[in-house]
């Protein structure tokens, strides 16, 4: 006899001795996802959070957690790569073709407060004093022997009016130790508001509990670029785009072009030679240093302050061969890959870069520990303004022109 799939809308499963009635309703409204997985396994026909028999537990679900200071960016589809006259004859970031997964990105760049707080937290918390020590920012990144910058050495970092200016003199490996410390407090809030406790001491909350949010950390060097771009402003019907762009903004003018602020510089920038700002009375962009990070307008995914201010740390090491040696989906250069080479006389492996275990062959002047940094900052004249350009720096190093803002997977996601 031929069975409908009506039939089977009703069935009895006789799991482990117990006859359970259950629906297995076949129509598309009725299907289990993962807000609404239903009673019961759709595999065993087990029922989920069955405490008395030691049922499996499925947490309640509602997506993923909005972090603060957290602007969603949908991925997609770009051609990464500079648009600029490549003035240093690098040709390290040669256009390609690459996807970016959806992601989040902080609105703004990490500001003294954030850092503050981070600071005021590790010294009241059971973190050691060498932590403590450790997360301090250079401020004597301000010194300068023909300069009269000494004030910023002891304000800029702690005096209230410097609050929600960029944090400076913060190296690489001092940016991913901040994110891993903010993981953990946005998610031991999350679970403190969701009425859920978990031990401090780890901060690891399990993910299956559904109220926590995936790690905070640096954006790789594609997300960045594919961010700032925000080539979303450019959409055109569909899969279509009118045109590329040099800059975050449309155009090839550094300058507002519309309303009220029209003539006005859309980046904190050099503008020339001895020229941080304008002159006094008419100051262009407003700042002969850093600025607010809300200062100027937003690109069309929402982020402030993608060219100009200060640069930024991305996750990847850098190398000049990036473009060509290339995932195309989610792409990032890890320590050490590709960079393999064989002693031709004893057949041992070694990496070029790696001057520490192979000093007599090492062979590069970059390695494992130079970071990308990406976008111009208030030093820099307008050819970094453009996402494209790239630049590195020793992990451990740190500059009154370099700060960081952190990015994070969206979770559950397939675009």
């Amino acid at each position: 006899m031929k069975r409908t799939a009506s039939f089977f809308k009703s069935a009895l499963l006789v799991v482990s001795g117990s006859v359970l009635l259950t629906s297995c309703f076949l129509g598309g409204s009725s299907r289990p996802t993962s807000v609404h997985p239903g009673a019961l396994s759709t595999a065993t026909g087990l029922a989920y959070n069955d405490e008395d028999n030691n049922g499996f537990m499925v947490n309640p679900y509602s997506g993923q957690p909005e972090g603060p200071n957290l602007v969603f960016i949908e991925g997609g589809r770009a051609v990464v790569g500079s648009y600029e006259e490549d003035i240093l004859n690098r040709r390290d970031n040669l256009e390609r073709t690459v996807s970016v997964a959806s992601f989040y990105m902080d609105e703004t760049e990490i500001a003294n407060i954030h850092w503050l707080e981070y600071l005021h937290y590790l010294n009241v918390s059971d973190s050691s004093r060498e932590v403590y020590i450790a997360a301090l920012p250079d401020t004597s990144v301000w010194v300068s022997r023909l300069a009269y910058n000494d004030p910023y050495v002891d304000h800029y970092l702690r005096y209230p009016g410097f609050r929600y200016f960029p944090v400076v003199g913060v190296s690489w490996v001092q940016a991913n130790n901040y994110a891993e410390w903010r993981t953990r407090a946005v998610n031991m809030k999350l679970a403190e508001n969701a009425g859920e406790e978990y031990a401090e001491t780890d901060g690891r909350i399990p993910l299956e509990s559904g109220v926590v949010l995936p790690n905070y950390r640096l954006p790789s060097e594609a997300e960045w670029e594919y961010a700032a771009t925000a080539l979303i402003g450019t959409q055109w019907l569909d899969e279509n785009q009118t045109h590329q762009r040099v800059y975050p903004w449309d155009g090839h003018a550094l300058r507002n072009p519309y309303g009220k602020e029209m003539g006005y510089f859309l980046a904190n920038f050099k503008r020339g030679r001895g020229d941080y700002a304008g002159i006094a009375g008419k100051l262009n962009d407003g700042a002969l240093i850093t600025s607010y990070i809300y200062e100027f307008p937003p690109n069309d995914f929402g982020l402030y302050n993608m060219a100009g201010n200060v640069s930024e740390w991305v996750l990847d090491v850098y190398r000049p061969m990036s473009f060509q040696d290339f995932d195309d989906l989610n792409p990032i250069r890890r320590d050490g890959y590709m960079d393999e080479t064989r002693n031709i006389a004893t057949g041992e492996q070694y990496y070029n870069s790696d001057i520490e275990n192979n000093p007599e062959g090492f062979t590069s002047l970059i390695t494992d520990e130079a970071r990308v940094y990406k976008g111009g900052s208030w030093k820099d004249v307008a050819y970094w303004m453009s996402p494209g350009t790239r630049r590195y720096l020793d992990q451990d190093s740190s500059t009154a022109t370099i700060g960081f803002r952190c990015a994070m997977i969206r979770a559950g996601s397939n675009y």
